[in-house]
């Protein structure tokens, strides 16, 4: 196992993950996502090193990916089973479903893992 790799392509992950959230959630569609102003920075962005890992971890230890293409789709595969997973679980809590906003955190988070996917898969590539 490339420890290397995974810790290096992890932490730019995260980073990259953060940035497109912030971007995403708190600029493109902060009116579909309103916050209350109490949000955990520190969580947020524990959260996205830690998706961050997990994807290196895949790329690097399991599937050998370690160009933007392959990682462009297999980031949105990992996005797309991750935010339904999470949408219908959060969900699950309400009778008031909005589904048009759960279908467009889903499309977000796609496009997100996506692109961290990519990132990823980039920074496997120029590693040793």
């Amino acid at each position: 196992m490339n420890v290397k790799k995974i810790l290096v392509s992890g932490i730019v992950g995260g980073i990259v993950q953060f940035l497109l959230g912030w971007l995403f959630y708190a600029i493109l569609f902060k009116n579909s996502f309103p916050t209350n102003g109490n949000e955990n920075m520190l969580f947020i962005f524990l959260g996205c090193m830690t998706f961050g890992f997990f994807v290196s971890y895949i790329f690097t230890k399991w599937a050998g990916i370690s160009n933007a293409k392959t990682g462009l789709k297999a980031g949105a595969v990992i996005g797309l089973f991750m935010a339904l997973y999470s949408n219908f679980f959060m969900n699950s809590m309400t009778s008031d479903i909005n589904y048009q906003t759960m279908g467009l955190d889903i499309a977000i988070t796609v496009v997100m893992a996506a692109l961290v996917g990519a990132v990823i898969a980039l920074v496997n590539g120029k590693l040793k």
